[in-house]
């Protein structure tokens, strides 16, 4: 055999052991592949028992991908526009309620409601009442009809305990009785007025006159709170305040608390079991440390009573956790 001959010998057997040895392993991977989608498809189809349990407790549809069970709330009972257009319930109106796995055998759970106004405080109580909490409240559009409001909302437990607990809530939902058409609107009395000596005694803090309006307002000196170097003050936005009008036997409150996050769920509590509604929650400023949520509420009633339930919020504020 010529020396020609040899190496063409010995490509031969080279070329031909590399398709084979690459044929074997695009079938390994072949197999590797069809073996791993079949598992993925059999993991998407089989629902662990304790989440079936908890679905059809709840009585909603929902399905399990990726170690998640959705649930779904969705709000096909509202006929919804936004700007005058008609839209359907996917393109924005549908709640959900989702368990993952976490540690120690629990389950986090975390939803987004999409509520009526007249839903967002039973519902909030409904949550705070059986051990779930809410960590945002907020619009996600603007000239919707009717008006919406979407609340968030987060806790640990087996997947029955967090049914049960999540399942008030979601029992109100479509079935808080409506809020009476607004009309053009009624001044509030403004006799006998507003004894603001009183409320300054029971907030604690005294407050300004501005015109019909007493406002207290509350600076967070407890807090450090810098960006770029400068120290957020309560005249650059870190407080909280209380505006009180009308009378002294029906006045309205309105304001906005300033909190950490460590004390955003005893100021709901503290709100909601002194009858004032939480308007929203959210931030107000981004990258600072520590960080800082937000809350505004309402409420109407005698203003010492009111005054009263802003008190209560206040006094969890810088409490040691």
């Amino acid at each position: 055999m010529t020396t020609m001959q040899l190496v063409r010998r010995m490509l031969f057997l080279l070329i031909g052991g590399c398709v084979a040895g690459c044929s074997g392993l695009a079938y390994a991977q072949s197999g590797h592949a069809k073996a791993h989608d079949a598992k993925a498809a059999g993991a998407a189809a089989t629902m662990p028992a304790e989440y079936q349990k908890a679905m059809d407790y709840l009585g909603k549809k929902g399905d399990y991908q990726d170690h998640v069970l959705k649930l779904n709330v969705p709000r096909t009972d509202l006929a919804m526009t936004v700007g005058g257009i008609k839209l359907p319930t996917p393109f924005g109106f549908g709640g959900w309620v989702a368990m993952t796995p976490g540690a120690g055998g629990h389950q986090v759970l975390m939803g987004d409601l999409v509520l009526l106004p007249e839903e967002v405080n039973p519902v909030l109580s409904a949550l705070l009442d059986h051990g779930l909490e809410v960590t945002a409240l907020h619009n996600h559009f603007f000239y919707e009809h009717p008006r919406l409001a979407y609340m968030h909302v987060h806790g640990h437990g087996t997947a029955m305990e967090l049914a049960e607990r999540v399942k008030p809530a979601l029992d109100l939902i479509g079935h808080v009785v409506p809020l009476p058409a607004a009309g053009e609107g009624r001044a509030l009395p403004s006799t006998p007025a507003l004894d603001t000596a009183a409320l300054t005694r029971i907030v604690g803090h005294a407050g300004e006159q501005f015109g019909p309006v007493y406002k207290i307002i509350i600076g967070r000196s407890d807090l450090h709170v810098r960006e770029m170097g400068a120290l957020i003050n309560a005249r650059m936005g870190l407080n909280t305040w209380a505006a009180f009008a009308g009378s002294n036997d029906e006045a309205a409150i309105a304001g906005d608390i300033a909190m950490l996050s460590s004390e955003v769920q005893p100021v709901l509590k503290a709100l909601r079991s002194h009858g004032l509604e939480v308007v929203s929650i959210h931030n107000h400023m981004i990258g600072t440390a520590p960080a800082i949520y937000f809350l505004h509420y309402w409420g109407t009633g005698p203003a010492e009573k009111l005054a009263a339930g802003f008190k209560a919020a206040v006094a969890e504020l810088g409490r040691k956790r």
